[in-house]
Order: C-alpha cells, then sequence, then structure tokens
C-alpha cells in the first residue's frame, strides 16, 4: 500500500485545502502505480508546531509562512 507522509505548519492550510492535497497526490500516485491501488493509498498530513520547524537556523512561523505566500500573489 502506498503511503505518503506531508508536514507542514498548523494553521497554515484550512481543511479543505488539505483534503484537496490529499485528492491531489493519491490522483498523482495512481497515476504512476495503477487505479487498482487507490483504495490502498494513503495520504497523511501531519501539523507541526508554528516555531518548531526551522530553515537555515531560523524558525518557521505560520505567520511568516502567511507573509510569504501574500508576498509571492
Amino acid at each position: 500500500m502506498p503511503l505518503v507522509q506531508i508536514k507542514g505548519i498548523s494553521e497554515f492550510l484550512t481543511l479543505d485545502q488539505k483534503q484537496e492535497i490529499i485528492q491531489k497526490v493519491t490522483d498523482a500516485i495512481v497515476s504512476v502505480e495503477g487505479e487498482g491501488l487507490r483504495p490502498i493509498t494513503w495520504v497523511l498530513l501531519e501539523d507541526v508546531p508554528s516555531g518548531a520547524w526551522g530553515v537555515g537556523g531560523e524558525p518557521v512561523t505560520t505567520e511568516g509562512l502567511k507573509e510569504l505566500a501574500t508576498a509571492k500573489q
């Protein structure tokens, strides 16, 4: 059974966004491995507390991600 684990900063994505990711990741997996595996393809989204994740020695926060997302639009 395929298992995809995705970690992200908590409170950044809405429940609807998480469910869309689950659907699209599942679609990507079965496009490669075959439609028969859809019922047993697992996608797990795990929330990491804001500030408990770091990049380049700096903590990543929900607020910081939201600022980045807004700046890119």
